[in-house]
């Protein structure tokens, strides 16, 4: 029988209205690796398209199974890379595969050892209890952005402690975020920079990155020069080359500021959504842990995810060719009713909650134990000093099929901590 073209779950406008739940539903329904074309988008060149897998097992599946499905043979983005890149991308450990990707990820394991980062938890709760009580102090009419008040500060300045990023120089690392996560968005991001033949590039590209990479240089000399108890002093004292250098850092930089990033702003709305539940977690009923991973589950930081078919597949009954894109959608993955029972309702008591938010396989986020005390501390600290969060407005969402942004989410902040 013919099924006719699948619901479109490509085009990055699509997520500025909200995730596409129920088109992500019908794909697992009938379509569970389904066809997806990749037409011109917002001025980005057409591609070839991918096959999107939105089954949870599925999902698993390509991501533990590097040998089919490579990290390494057309990098991790939707949109493939300008082949002239594609060499440069692949120093960077998220777009490799095993075996190499194993050695570069226990070198950067090592610096990012949970003992490190349960250290930074008194400064992370001091950090949570200022912003969000200037955002309280500081609000008009009992309201305030919380993103731009309190979660992108949270997030950038916990990374940049953990780093050991000077102070005077923690704004240079929100800008590169924004102009490489939220490049797809005509708003959250400065207009893209163009090449000779007009055409925009690709902001991770070797061109655009050339002053974070220096920039990591230079920091990594001056913690040569002055070791201290951080991330980039363990990494620069590594005997790492150059180029193994920048990379981590960009790596740390962009999927470390804006994991935490998209995801704060993401539960806060979903507490903000669902009273009920949020009572819970205020009246302890929901431990903190649980609510966190339940908060991911709904609003997991990063969309989606390309691999490349190494060789000639099958997946959930599709054949697949080599060379082929395969595009993992972990919002979908999170929703499938194969796994979690009554997946649209926001159970902060879930248990188990085995959702694909930090991914999985050899690539899971190394930096899930940050995250998950940074979210936590903050939902313990809101709970603590802040009232029940309540709309004050419209949110605002990232125009992108990549990360999972709230760009704008105004929350009462003024009256009694409930």
């Amino acid at each position: 029988m013919d099924q006719g073209p699948a619901p479109d779950v490509f085009d990055p406008r699509l997520y500025a209205e909200g995730v596409p739940y129920e088109r992500y539903r019908l794909l697992r329904d009938h379509r569970p690796v389904a066809w997806q074309s990749e037409p011109e988008v917002l001025g980005w060149p057409a591609g070839p398209g991918f096959w999107a897998v939105t089954r949870h097992a599925d999902v698993v599946r390509v991501l533990r199974d590097h040998r089919t499905y490579s990290s390494h043979l057309g990098a991790t983005q939707i949109r493939d890379p300008d082949p002239a890149d594609l060499p440069f991308l692949r120093r960077t450990m998220l777009n490799q595969d095993p075996p190499g990707h194993g050695t570069l990820r226990r070198t950067v394991a090592r610096a990012f050892t949970p003992a490190r980062v349960d250290a930074f938890a008194d400064r992370v709760r001091g950090r949570a209890r200022t912003l969000l009580r200037a955002a309280r102090d500081g609000a008009e009419d009992g309201a305030a952005d919380v993103v731009r008040t309190v979660t992108d500060e949270y997030a950038l300045l916990n990374l940049t402690d953990l780093l050991g990023v000077p102070a005077a120089d923690r704004g240079l690392l929100l800008e590169w975020t924004v102009r490489i996560i939220g490049y797809q968005d005509p708003e959250d991001a400065p207009p893209p920079l163009t090449g000779p033949d007009g055409k925009p590039l690709n902001p991770r590209s070797p061109a655009l990155l050339g002053e974070m990479f220096a920039y990591a240089r230079e920091l990594a000399a001056r913690k040569r020069a002055r070791p201290g108890d951080d991330v980039m002093t363990t990494l620069a004292l590594a005997g790492l080359q150059d180029a193994e250098l920048e990379m981590f850092f960009f790596l740390l930089t962009v999927a470390g500021n804006d994991t935490v990033r998209s995801a704060a702003p993401g539960g806060l709305l979903a507490l903000a959504l669902d009273p009920d539940a949020y009572a819970g977690l205020a009246d302890g009923r929901a431990p903190s842990d649980r609510a966190v991973e339940e908060l991911l589950r709904v609003h997991p930081p990063v969309l989606s995810f390309r691999r490349t078919a190494a060789a000639d597949t099958e997946l959930a009954g599709q054949r697949i060719r080599a060379g082929d894109k395969v595009v993992v959608f972990h919002a979908s993955a999170n929703h499938d009713e194969r796994v979690f029972a009554d997946p649209g309702r926001l159970d902060l008591g879930r248990a188990p909650n085995p959702h694909v938010s930090f991914g999985d396989g050899p690539h899971v986020c190394l930096g899930a134990h940050f995250a998950r005390l940074q979210l936590r501390v903050l939902y313990e600290e809101w709970v603590a000093a802040m009232p029940v969060p309540e709309l004050a407005g419209p949110p605002r969402r990232l125009v992108s099929n990549f990360i999972n942004g709230i760009t704008r989410l105004p929350l009462r902040v003024s009256g009694p901590a409930g």
